[in-house]
């Protein structure tokens, strides 16, 4: 998405134009969260952790995979959700500030490219076993875990929806 225009009521972000922002949010003291994931069937575990996320501090970055990333992810028949689809269903979320996609397995270097104060990641993940915990740490960063207990799997939603008809 590096060389996308801006999108969905100017929340979907190129990464050159999110690191612009996120400089001058932080210029005006304002406290950088930054969370990711693919967001593929959302459902009331996203919105509890985003919620959640997002009351961590003044600014919410969500970083969505693309259909190439999620599909890597995920495994193939994977993203249900085109990636256009899914930004534009999470840019209408009061406590999303900015969306940008990302096309790479983990978001390091987005993270070393706009140092977010904090890195929330769902509850499937301790502060130990987030991937991209090291990343954080070089910065100094703190890594959040935020949401209700996993119970809600994107995966799960759709193995019981059964299978896709045309």
């Amino acid at each position: 998405m590096s060389g996308a225009s801006e999108a969905f009521g100017g929340k979907c972000l190129t990464h050159e134009s999110l690191a612009e922002a996120v400089e001058r949010d932080k210029k005006a003291g304002k406290r950088v969260i930054f969370t990711n994931g693919c967001f593929d069937i959302l459902h009331a575990g996203h919105i509890r952790y985003l919620r959640e996320a997002r009351a961590l501090g003044d600014v919410l970055i969500l970083a969505v995979n693309s259909d190439a990333s999620a599909r890597r992810l995920k495994g193939e028949g994977r993203p249900y959700t085109s990636q256009d689809e899914r930004l534009e269903i999470l840019s209408a979320l009061e406590a999303v500030d900015y969306l940008t996609l990302f096309d790479e397995d983990d978001v390091s270097a987005l993270l070393i490219a706009l140092k977010p104060h904090v890195h929330a990641k769902g509850t499937d993940y301790t502060a130990e076993t987030v991937p991209e915990r090291e990343t954080v740490r070089s910065y100094g960063g703190e890594v959040a875990i935020c949401g209700d207990p996993k119970d809600h799997s994107s995966t799960d939603i759709g193995s019981r929806a059964g299978p896709r008809r045309s």
